[in-house]
């Protein structure tokens, strides 16, 4: 669709998206987004809607959550310069650090405000999808601490890839479902945790992970992601007296990527770029870079940028990373790659690797293979603009990765046998 909008329009949107115009009444950023839903679910949208609008900006539960987000959460999270890479790449490298934020990425921040949301509904039980654990486990310490039972769906390769995160979040008291229908990964977990939802559309909430689905959930989850974005503008301009040259994130879904994207949209002179999962190549079906190659349709009740082929069936996708191996992706990135604020590019299974050594060796910081895909949109910027200033959300950290690096890094290297 990118060039269908002549400038005016495009500036026309961004300006509407700045001044909170966007989503509009029926939950449209642009022309994505909206609501395709089973009539069953409406009922529950449209209460979930309201206590969006009504409750998310009231003072007392902002109170409440920002309370929580300091006190056990653990922010705000730090800012740190990466001097090595700085020197071994040849720019100003800061990251923007959810890794140390509580359960060990920024997956906590959306579930806490969802919970916390659920309490004041008064749901009985909460359900969740996850992809590579993160938002299991953050929803599974999130109900934890507000005192409601959680049921997590994850699909069996997830489970296989991400045990450390599994054994997480039921040692936080979460009943783990492993789904081994279609692709047995995160677009399957979806599915079965709307099937899950329409059984019981009253008491039961649907805490969703990533800024995705229909309307109020990208509007929903970007408001309780933007926090990074908040931060990190505010600690750069603290720290450093200047605004990045540019800010990067990985995109799967896209909470992390639009919450930290969403406080630059009206600088200018800020450059941002979100990194897809280019996996092992560039076909259907190797890869799940949905803003590099795909093209609209609706999934799991939104329309947005899909991998899908000729015939509009949505196709099998591939990462090394189990969050960013999703067909689709948040309307509101959709948007943002539409009117051009943000660039898109991919980064191969390969390449993430290689940057989850680089950073761990020189760094000390174990970064996800999701956030590695940043941190390859990263290295090539500052080569290419040398001594710039650049913001890296590091989304998460790479424990629960370990399974996967056992196998490829650390056995490729001899470290283990």
């Amino acid at each position: 669709m990118t060039g269908s909008l002549d400038t005016a329009a495009k500036a026309k949107l961004l300006r509407t998206l700045l001044d909170g115009g966007l989503p509009d009444a029926n939950g449209r950023f642009g022309p994505f987004g909206g609501r395709y839903i089973p009539e069953t679910l409406v009922p529950a949208f449209e209460r979930l809607t309201e206590a969006v609008h009504t409750v998310l900006h009231e003072p007392s539960f902002q109170a409440e959550l920002s309370a929580e987000l300091t006190d056990w959460v653990g922010r705000p999270t730090a800012l740190s310069p990466m001097r090595n890479l700085s020197r071994r790449w040849g720019a100003e490298i800061w990251f923007k650090r959810e890794d140390l934020a509580h359960t060990g990425a920024h997956k906590i921040n959306n579930a806490l405000g969802q919970a916390l949301l659920a309490k004041r509904m008064g749901a009985t039980r909460v359900i969740a999808e996850t992809g590579a654990g993160q938002h299991g486990v953050a929803t599974a310490a999130a109900c934890a601490r507000v005192g409601l039972p959680c049921v997590v769906y994850m699909g069996e390769v997830d489970m296989a890839r991400q045990a450390p995160n599994v054994g997480r979040m039921r040692l936080m008291g979460a009943t783990v479902v492993p789904v081994v229908t279609g692709d047995r990964t995160l677009r399957a977990a979806i599915d079965e945790a709307f099937r899950d939802w329409v059984t019981d559309p009253a008491g039961t909430f649907y805490c969703l992970g990533s800024a995705l689905g229909p309307h109020p959930y990208p509007y929903l989850v970007r408001e309780l992601q933007a926090i990074i974005g908040r931060e990190a503008r505010a600690q750069m301009l603290a720290k450093t007296g200047h605004l990045p040259d540019c800010v990067i994130a990985c995109v799967g879904g896209g909470s992390n990527a639009i919450g930290t994207f969403h406080a630059f949209l009206g600088d200018p002179s800020v450059e941002i770029i979100g990194v897809e999962a280019g996996g092992r190549g560039a076909a259907l079906g190797d890869n799940a870079a949905t803003l590099t190659t795909g093209r609209p349709g609706v999934l799991h009740g939104t329309y947005t940028l899909l991998l899908q082929d000729a015939d509009g069936q949505i196709q099998e996708t591939h990462s090394v990373s189990a969050g960013l191996d999703y067909p689709g992706v948040g309307p509101e990135h959709a948007l943002l790659r539409e009117i051009g604020r943000v660039h898109y590019t991919m980064a191969g299974d390969e390449e993430a690797l290689a940057l989850v050594q680089e950073c761990s060796t020189y760094e000390g910081v174990l970064p996800a293979i999701e956030t590695a895909h940043a941190l390859v949109g990263a290295r090539d910027y500052a080569r290419a603009h040398p001594g710039k200033r650049i913001l890296v959300g590091l989304s998460g950290r790479g424990d629960k990765d370990m399974p996967t690096l056992q196998t490829t890094l650390l056995a490729h290297d001899g470290v283990l046998s």
